[in-house]
């Protein structure tokens, strides 16, 4: 690709070698009270600044109901070499409303506003609902995928947007396959492909997690949906059978002449690597497991499944990190070995077993399970979910919230307390994470009451924001 000063980054190496860094972190919240607005929150995190570590603006959206989840750009990198654009909207679609909010970030970035609102309806009339990923396309467009149809049955689509008008212009996908499920997506243009992931039906698992639906082909999803991207046909389905119930998160190498990347498997808490084969096809291989931590409570033995909730890749293809809502950890793997990630640091924060008091039958996992964690006098209620790495892969980023619902049914103190954002320094050598002590946004101290944290961004984009083209 021809170097110039478009949208973000020539190359993933020079974002991870020339990025700024980070100064401003845009959070989503989301509020427990239905009755109140959701909105972005602006957080400092200039160590230099009096505001280090505190939310200095919030952009609501002026209504209510939203369920803000996640968030992404009008342009990115993919854009690179049209030096005519300006990454200056954050766009965030509403799960629930189906609103996209147009965020501008690019007047004044300490203070963002909101530019236009796209109503749900819109989205609607397409057939489509739940509208989760927001990735920007090197044509210009905005492309969001989308889990339901118009009566949030389940239904894999992606929405596209033009990024100048921001009108709804109609759907993606061509022909006459659909996946079943959505949830997430990247492309790699190099090979021709763009990969999906499945959550399941939003009219179900929007009123809470149900485990009598997990083995329930019609109610969560078990497959990744394999699409041609130059002409946008669904051309391979990969079931990764009851091991990969739930893949969510699915990041590509961001090399982009890379043919592999990995995905998290919520239910089981497994991580499978996808591949191209050598006959052109793609395949996936469970290559991380994560074992189900034997409890105890009230005279009663089960088995608590980590929940792995979201992953995401160092810039440099060298570490692969993810966090497991319920067991309360956050991973880093050393993934120089695609095939073999190896396991080089584990951070816990949280999880079921301190916020409920479950007796955890294993003596190694005990020492590391039990006991709540404290961050400047506030226990974290509630376990790790969101991340978001530093361009420089030295910070990690960890916010709480999953989804509102599950959020009250799984953690009620944390959604009644508000969520929490704390920070893990990194060993990008060695490999090894810390948690920062002196780092802590409370979510329960906002002045209009508790938030809910999810899907962080930084203005100039990070790495599960943007994608990266060559001509080569």
């Amino acid at each position: 690709m021809s170097c110039c000063k478009g949208p973000g980054y020539a190359s993933p190496l020079d974002a991870f070698n020339n990025g700024p860094r980070e100064e401003l972190l845009y959070v989503v919240c989301v509020r427990p009270n239905k009755n109140k607005q959701d909105y972005l929150a602006t957080v400092d995190v200039d160590s230099k600044s009096a505001t280090y570590g505190q939310v200095i603006h919030r952009t609501y959206t002026g209504v209510t109901g939203d369920e803000l989840h996640h968030s992404g750009w009008n342009v990115c990198s993919s854009c690179h070499d049209n030096a005519a654009l300006k990454r200056d909207l954050l766009i965030m679609p509403g799960l629930h409303s189906c609103n996209v909010y147009a965020v501008d970030v690019g007047t004044d970035p300490r203070k963002p506003r909101l530019h236009k609102v796209i109503d749900g309806s819109k989205m609607r009339s397409f057939n489509c609902s739940f509208p989760h990923t927001t990735h920007c396309l090197a044509t210009g467009e905005i492309m969001i995928s989308t889990m339901g149809d118009e009566n949030e049955n389940g239904k894999g689509d992606f929405v596209l947007i033009d990024s100048k008008t921001l009108e709804v212009t109609g759907t993606w996908t061509k022909g006459k396959n659909h996946a079943k499920f959505g949830y997430d997506f990247w492309y790699q243009p190099y090979h021709d492909v763009m990969i999906s992931s499945e959550w399941g039906t939003p009219k179900y698992f929007k009123s809470g997690f149900h485990a009598e639906d997990i083995s329930d082909p019609e109610r969560y999803g078990t497959k990744l949906n394999v699409y041609k991207w130059s002409t946008r046909e669904l051309q391979q389905v990969i079931d990764l059978g009851s091991e990969g119930c739930a893949p969510l998160e699915i990041r590509f190498l961001h090399d982009p002449k890379s043919a592999q990347g990995f995905v998290g498997c919520a239910v089981q808490a497994n991580v499978y690597r996808f591949y191209k084969t050598a006959e052109g096809t793609w395949k996936a291989d469970k290559v991380i497991d994560i074992p189900a931590k034997k409890v105890f409570k009230d005279g009663v033995e089960s088995e608590l499944n980590g929940l792995i909730s979201d992953i995401l890749l160092s810039l440099d293809d060298k570490y692969l990190y993810f966090s497991c809502w319920l067991h309360g950890d956050v991973y880093q793997y050393d993934i120089s070995n695609p095939e073999h990630p190896k396991l080089i640091s584990r951070v816990h924060l949280g999880g079921k077993v301190a916020s409920e008091g479950l007796k955890i039958l294993d003596k190694e996992e005990l020492k590391n399970s039990e006991k709540p964690i404290t961050v400047k006098g506030k226990i974290l209620q509630g376990g790790p979910q969101m991340l978001q790495l530093s361009l420089d892969g030295k910070r990690l980023y960890v916010s709480s919230s999953l989804y509102s619902p599950w959020d009250k049914q799984v953690y009620p103190k944390m959604a009644e307390e508000g969520g929490w954002l704390v920070k893990l320094d990194v060993d990008t050598v060695n490999g090894g994470m810390k948690l920062d002590p002196d780092f802590l946004v409370d979510f329960g101290a906002e002045p209009d009451g508790p938030a809910l944290p999810h899907e962080m961004r930084y203005p100039g984009g990070d790495c599960t924001s943007d994608i990266w083209l060559t001509d080569d």
